[in-house]
Order: C-alpha cells, then structure tokens, then sequence
C-alpha cells in the first residue's frame, strides 16, 4: 500500500522560528509522539467528564470513552504508560535561538506549510496527491467505544506485535472494570479490540496486570517482517552437546529481572555533562521564558495517583523532588523572502 507523506517539491533547511503554522503543529504533534504522548487538538483530546465528576490530580487524559462488549459497557479513560525522562537535545542557531523545520523550493524562495500537499509515494517513484478533503473522506468514523472482537491466550500474541503501551483507568463505579480484569488474569486471557484516536484506527491489545487493564497497540500482521522476508538461512539441528553449553552458559546468566538494575548509561554521563557545565555557568545560554501557550501538548500526568482515586487502592505517594517542565525560551522571528509561486509537476496520465 503507498505511504503517504508530504509532496517532495521543496527542500528543508533549518531557521529561526516564525509564526506558528500547521507544519508548527505538526511537528509539535510529532514530538509528543516521540515523547510517549498524544498532541492536544482541542476537544478532541481531551477526556469528557461527566457532570459534577472532578477532574483527576494527574491531569487529562489523552482520550476517554467506553471498553464494550456483548452487553458489558465499561467508561474508561487512556494514558500513557510510559514517559520521557531523557535530556531534550535541540538545535539551535548560532544566536542560540531554537529552530524549526522550514521549506524551501529549488530556486531557495520559502514555501508556506499551508500550501504544502501530501503525496502517496508510488514504486515507480511519482506521487499521487492527495488533499485533506479527500484524506477526511475517507478516515475511520470518530467513535468513543473500544470494541472488543475476540479474547486470545495470553501467550499466543508474538511481542514482535506489541507496539506502545497505555493505561486503561476506570471512570466512575469500577465493579464491572474490577470484575473483567481480574477474570481475565484468572484466565490468562487478552482482549484483541479496536478504537478510534486522532482520527486513525489502532488494533489493540487489553491486558490486565494486579487489577489494572492496559491497552497495548499492535502491529497489522503487514507491518511485521517475517524471517523469510529478511532472507534468513533455515534452522540446522545442534550437537546434543554444543545444546548442553549453550544451556549451562544461559543458566550461568539467568536471575531474576530487576529493570532498575538496567541503566541508561549514555544518557547519566550527558546530564552529569550539562549539570556539570550547568553548575561552572559554561556555554549556559539565557533566555527569556516564553509565553505559556494557549493550548498545551499535554498535562503531566501522575498515574499513580489517578488509579488510587479510581480504585481506591493504596497506592505509594508521589516522591517529592520531581521535575516540572521549563518553558522553552521565546522564539525570535526570522526575515521572510518573498514567496515565489511553486511550480507544480504532475505525472502525465
């Protein structure tokens, strides 16, 4: 099937930013992927209370709706389950102004993001393009229900499927939610589902763990790659003795599985690095704090805290000292060059 991605008619270079536009946007949305979250667009995003409900400490979530199936109906809210403790690395320019992504046709005139288009990209290396009208006609329906099709053993999905991993939270009476994740546990069984989010339809995994039920995206069997398809060499039998070293070098190894035991190396030596540059006031760069945006990507969301309010479990309190998100420095605004009209090359039918 052909990807769709913006028209290759112009270049990119990297400048100071501007105004905001929708490649702006865009690319706010992409960070927020990349970053384990999914981008604000309004009411879109955010999870619809019911009246007189308060809001969660932990702020909103990044959709809410109904887990349902046969007759069972069942409000839930998603979150993410995981979240990005890295130093944010960005480019800046020699000004120390932060950049954005920009683009240019070959003659090096800017192009607007707003009259961009998106473009299939075909084998034969043409696009076809196609306008968000069209992209809008043929989107999924926006629905509020994650309709579970069928349950599965636990073991028989592949981890190769699995993709990013959320958090269902229960919203108002949780008996039912209680109910169905436990029976699941009990019988080891997955929910294979599907929803609707930002307008894209994702197959999902419903799992539960100690009483909570997590929804873990999955790949469509296309997107997997098999080992026929890399090309590797069949399987050979092994010596029964080679298999015996192997196993005792395996159990040499084995021990229990402590992820804190396992550390970002990398990344401890760089926040040493900038904290240690930081504290000698070396290549520190001031800048004055932006304006707090009108509509922000998402809320920091303290999961702990929204599942002990939903389940009324005891659950360990926040530990003090968590970092709070700096506002990014103001941007400054570059010189446009006047826009040249774009010449648009289409293949001859």
């Amino acid at each position: 099937m052909p990807k769709t991605k913006p028209s290759p008619r112009a270049r990119t270079k990297s400048d100071a930013a501007e105004k905001p536009s929708r490649e702006a946007k865009r690319g706010g949305e992409r960070e927020a992927e990349k970053h384990g979250r999914e981008p604000a667009r309004g009411g879109e995003r955010e999870a619809e209370k019911p009246s007189g409900e308060p809001a969660r400490a932990g702020g909103r979530a990044l959709w809410s709706g109904t887990l349902s199936f046969g007759l069972v109906t069942i409000p839930v809210e998603l979150y993410p389950a995981t979240h990005r403790t890295r130093t944010a690395l960005r480019m800046l320019s020699p000004k120390g102004t932060p950049l954005v992504r920009r683009y240019f046709d070959a003659e090096g005139n800017t192009i607007e993001s707003d009259t961009l288009e998106h473009g299939a990209a075909l084998e034969s290396g043409e696009f076809v393009t196609l306008e968000d009208e069209e992209l809008a006609a043929l989107a999924p329906e926006q629905s509020r229900d994650i309709n579970l099709l069928q349950f599965v053993t636990r073991d028989e999905i592949d981890p190769l499927y699995y993709e990013r991993p959320y958090v269902l939270a229960p919203t108002g009476a949780n008996l039912a939610y209680r109910l169905l994740a436990r029976s699941m546990e009990q019988a080891n069984k997955v929910g294979i589902a599907t929803f609707v989010m930002r307008s894209r339809q994702y197959l999902v995994a419903i799992l539960a763990d100690h009483g909570i039920l997590r929804a873990q995206t999955l790949r469509f069997a296309d997107e997997v790659r098999t080992p026929q398809a890399l090309g590797l060499p069949a399987a050979k039998a092994a010596e029964a003795s080679e298999v015996r070293k192997m196993r005792s070098a395996i159990e040499s190894l084995s021990k229990p599985f402590s992820p804190q035991e396992l550390q970002d190396a990398y990344w401890q030596r760089l926040e040493a690095w900038v904290a240690r540059k930081k504290k000698a006031g070396k290549d520190v760069i001031s800048a004055e704090p932006a304006d707090a945006p009108e509509t922000k990507l998402a809320d920091v969301i303290d999961l702990m805290e929204v599942l002990r309010k939903s389940l009324g479990a005891k659950v360990a309190p926040k530990r003090e000292g968590s970092g709070t998100a700096q506002p990014s420095p103001k941007r400054q605004h570059a010189p446009r060059k006047p826009n040249a009209p774009a010449r648009r090359k289409r293949a001859q039918a």
